[in-house]
Parts: structure tokens; sequence; C-alpha cells
């Protein structure tokens, strides 16, 4: 009996998963299937997705913001489903299930997911040429990885705990403190 798992495309991904109880993802052919949430990952991804939309309205940009559900397909064989999104221009189809070019895109770290968010998700996203900034949010040390598209290939990091994320293009700057829930000490 083999154990080998049976490789799809991303194609064939959306048709497997439709109906599927839980949330998937698709990593090199092989669907991954997404551990349960954490509470403090759940308040992460609100409160990043909501300091994002402020900073999209007080710039008046035509941007939207996408908090988790949205795929983002990296290549033929590659699926992510990122915490948070920002996609800028014409408004999306309300059926669309895919992101094509988003401009930001936001990871909050889990204790299963740090290698692959700053591995496989690193490389799969600034792979998608409209990518210009990846955060990674690490809620039990209060920290913002901050990648951005720089000149040439070349991926700039900064580690942010406090100030600002400023996200140009396409333009916002966001505070680190907003991206995380208030402390209750």
């Amino acid at each position: 009996m083999s154990t080998a798992l049976k490789q799809i495309t991303a194609d064939e991904f959306f048709l497997w998963a439709e109906g599927k109880e839980g949330r998937w993802e698709l990593h090199d052919g092989v669907t991954v299937m997404m551990s349960p949430e954490r509470l403090l990952h759940v308040r992460t991804k609100a409160r990043v997705s909501f300091a994002l939309e402020d900073a999209v309205r007080r710039a008046k940009l035509p941007c939207e913001v996408f908090v988790d559900g949205v795929s983002v397909r990296i290549d033929a064989e590659a699926i992510f489903v990122p915490d948070a999104t920002v996609v800028c221009g014409p408004r999306r189809p309300d059926d669309a299930i895919v992101i094509a070019d988003p401009v930001i895109v936001v990871e909050v770290l889990s204790p299963s997911t740090a290698s692959i968010d700053h591995g496989r998700k690193l490389s799969g996203y600034f792979s998608l040429p409209s990518v210009q900034h990846y955060l990674i949010l690490d809620p039990e040390r209060r920290v913002v990885v901050h990648h951005k598209r720089g000149a040439g290939e070349a991926i700039e990091t900064r580690v942010l705990t406090n100030g600002f994320a400023k996200l140009d293009p396409p333009g916002v700057a966001v505070a680190v403190e907003a991206m995380f829930p208030q402390t209750t000490d």
C-alpha cells in the first residue's frame, strides 16, 4: 500500500474543496487542512483587518481589505488563504473566490504554521508581481515582520515593535499597536 499523497492542480483544488468541511490550502499540489484558530489569532486577524481598512479609508484609496477566506493562487500547485489581503483597483465580483493581484498580504503566526509563513509563503507571495508587502504578525510577542518588495529582486525586511508600518504602494501607514488586540494588564 502506497503512502504517497495524491497531488492535484490549483484548478482541481477548487472543485475538490467545494463543499468540504474546514478551511484548506494547496501546498505544492497537496491539500492541507488549516488548523483550528486560537482566540488570540482570531482577535489579531480582526484587528489588523480593521487597521488596514481604516488606513485605506483615511487615504481615500480605491482598495478593499479582505479578512480570511479569500484564496490567492500562487502557481499551478499552490493556493494560500492569507489572514488578510488588500487589493486595489476596480471592485472584484461578489462571486470571486480568488484574488489574482493582492498588493498586501498578512499572515498571523500560529505555532503550527511559523515555518511555512516565513518560508514557502514568503517566496510564494513575492512570486506574484502585484505583491508589494507581506506582513507576518506574531501576536504572542506583538511583533510585525514587514517584508517589502525592493529594487530588482530584493526583498527588504523590517522588524517592527512600535511606530508605523509604511505600506507604499498603495500609500498607507498603519500603527503597529493598532494591528494587535488590546492587552488586559
